[in-house]
């Protein structure tokens, strides 16, 4: 986290401090990200591990809602919490609130995650600085996805992260396919639309590299994502990996802004949300109204 100016009340919260969460997890216990009636989210896990603090039910937004199975490295949430629980956190106890509540909010978690404890950390708890919002204040996104596309590279110890493909695929001919999409699209056609949600994004990095180890690794960077889209992204590239489409495919499709029946979800299990960058503190309510006015 870069130096931030001093928190100040949520705008229109009656008062209420913004609190910034840096939350890591290995999404495979989960039903993904956001809250689901009668299934494990981690949404669901943190806010249950926060209101058994703050004695109180707890919401926390989020940088990117992921699917089941994803997982985060980088992931960035926010709660609001009146200065009284902010402040009562400490018990008592001379201490910085927010590495008060970092350490009893672990402690929660344990608990709440019982056998699965330690499939969800919070890595640094924060005051925000006014006008942060974990979504729309965001510049960007980034995702890894792994692929081993030979059986000499299937190692199991790293099966749960990586996807073990059947047939060789060309790196350059996936990253000749990928070019054409970066910048400012219309990426209908790689994402399951959201009835009122906009499918313009600005994809800053879709990129392949191939490892000293001969795992090959794909990089995903955008101002943010439509629901299944890198997914769809790295499907649709790896077909043109294996030979089975030519590169200049990918932007076809891109231009059609709709999917049919060759639209391939790669599975999720090797995706990982590694990064969200914000801007500098004074920036980030001008970030968030514009991203605001664009969604809109």
């Amino acid at each position: 986290m870069t130096d931030q100016e001093p928190a100040a009340p949520v705008r229109g919260g009656g008062g209420l401090l913004r609190v910034r969460l840096e939350v890591s997890y290995d999404g495979g216990p989960f039903s993904g990200w956001g809250v689901q009636p009668g299934l494990r989210t981690v949404q669901g896990t943190v806010e249950e591990a926060l209101g058994m603090l703050i004695r109180r039910p707890i919401r926390i937004a989020v940088a990117g809602r992921t699917d089941a199975g994803v997982h985060a490295r980088g992931q960035v949430a926010h709660c609001d919490l009146t200065p009284v629980e902010w402040a009562g956190v400490l018990r008592g106890q001379d201490r910085d609130p927010a590495a008060a509540l970092l350490r009893r909010l672990r402690g929660a978690l344990s608990k709440v995650l019982a056998g699965l404890a330690g499939a969800v950390e919070i890595h640094a708890v924060a005051l925000a600085p006014a006008g942060f919002d974990a979504r729309f204040s965001a510049l960007w996104r980034r995702y890894s996805y792994r692929i081993a596309d030979t059986e000499r590279q299937w190692d199991p110890l790293l099966r749960h992260s990586t996807l073990w493909y059947q047939k060789a695929l060309d790196v350059d001919r996936m990253n000749t396919a990928a070019r054409p999409l970066l910048g400012i699209q219309d990426f209908r056609s790689y994402c399951k639309p959201r009835d009122g949600a906009t499918t313009r994004r600005e994809l800053q990095r879709f990129e392949f590299r191939r490892g000293a180890d001969g795992l090959i690794t794909v990089t995903v960077q955008a101002d943010a994502f439509c629901h299944n889209m890198v997914r769809s992204l790295v499907g649709a590239a790896v077909q043109v990996g294996e030979g089975l489409e030519e590169p200049g495919w990918l932007h076809e499709r891109l231009l059609v802004k709709a999917r049919d029946a060759k639209s391939r979800l790669a599975p999720p299990h090797p995706l990982i949300l590694e990064e969200v960058r914000y801007p500098e503190a004074a920036d980030v309510q001008a970030r968030q109204e514009l991203t605001r006015a664009r969604r809109a």
